[in-house]
């Protein structure tokens, strides 16, 4: 049954929210047609869509984490670019850069060209594998959603994505992400392997003809017509005072952490990662039928928002403790 309509989400907003599930669905199945055995990562896909969200997506090669990525592309009515990210890759060949063209009366004048950023959805490949000055270009697109180029800003088109794939287990000729661009990815998603028999059916499929194409089902309008309904659902007080408590035990010198937080956390989580959680907790409750936030929605979302936020230190290293096992730990403790 679906809940009641709180005062602050429109009829309208409701209408269209009302739609979510289904249309959720729609999406889901056409990607079980290409992709099988990743439906926890399509929906935290459709989540992290939903509220404008870039996703950090890990897993070893052979995983589909790219044919994802462009599958979902299919699906949407979005430009669509994708940087295959190399050491030699420059600033300018994301963001664009201004070339001096002479007219025909013989004036000449600089002419900007925009850079493959300037995509609606962004395919950032093996991110890792280039160096920080060409990942920092992405830090201002990521989070203003701009670029600067010759002392001129540029608007970038909406709604914008970006997502981001790497490898774990090659690290040679690889350039860590700083944490400052971490922070900008409101979920990191890690690609697991197949079951027995998913992997089975992914070699009876992908071995026989071409796949069909992919019929688009949602627009750039429609995205952000939902976007904006998302965002009207109430987080009531006592919600949000979950969610910031869970984010403030994160951090080794509060007061409210626990012990094994001060053990095996050397940095925690900033202010960002109570809002992602916030927003996260919305898209989960819509997807249930409901128009509020409840604690289970926020505990949904703490690995996926969490786990590239914690730093642990050598003792987490020393006694075998992941960053997934340190955040069971605190959504069981934190009550």
């Amino acid at each position: 049954m679906t809940a009641p309509k709180p005062d602050l989400v429109t009829d309208a907003d409701v209408e269209l929210l009302r739609l979510v599930p289904t249309r959720y669905r729609q999406l889901a199945d056409a990607l079980d047609r290409r992709i099988i055995g990743q439906d926890e990562i399509i929906r935290d896909l459709f989540v992290a869509l939903a509220v404008q969200g870039h996703v950090l997506m890990i897993g070893v090669p052979g995983l589909a984490k790219t044919l994802l990525i462009r599958s979902l592309a299919e699906l949407l009515d979005l430009p669509f670019q994708r940087i295959q990210f190399t050491p030699d890759l420059m600033p300018s060949d994301i963001t664009g850069t201004e070339i001096l063209e002479e007219g025909a009366d013989g004036h000449r004048q600089f002419r900007f060209v925009r850079g493959p950023v300037f995509a609606s959805l962004i395919l950032a490949d093996e991110i890792n594998r280039t160096p920080p000055k060409t990942q920092a270009a992405l830090l201002e697109a990521m989070q203003e959603r701009r670029v600067t180029v010759a002392g001129r800003s540029y608007d970038l088109p909406s709604p914008f994505f970006v997502m981001a794939t790497q490898n774990p287990i090659e690290q040679e000729g690889t350039y860590p992400l700083p944490e400052a661009q971490l922070d900008r990815f409101m979920f990191n998603l890690r690609v697991n392997y197949p079951s027995h028999a998913e992997e089975v059916q992914i070699l009876l499929t992908t071995t026989g003809d071409e796949p069909a194409p992919l019929e688009k089902i949602w627009t750039g309008p429609e995205l952000l017509a939902l976007q904006r309904a998302v965002r009207q659902v109430p987080v009531p007080e006592t919600v949000a005072n979950y969610a910031v408590a869970l984010v403030q035990a994160t951090r080794p010198e509060s007061a409210t952490a626990p012990d094994f937080v001060k053990r095996f956390v050397q940095w925690g989580a900033g202010p960002r990662a109570s809002q992602y959680l916030a927003l996260a907790g919305k898209v989960f409750a819509v997807l249930d039928g409901r128009y509020n936030v409840a604690r289970e929605d926020i505990k949904r979302a703490t690995k996926l928002v969490l786990r590239h936020r914690l730093i642990t230190n050598y003792r987490a290293e020393a006694d075998k403790q992941t960053v997934d096992a340190l955040i069971e730990q605190l959504v069981e403790t934190v009550r």
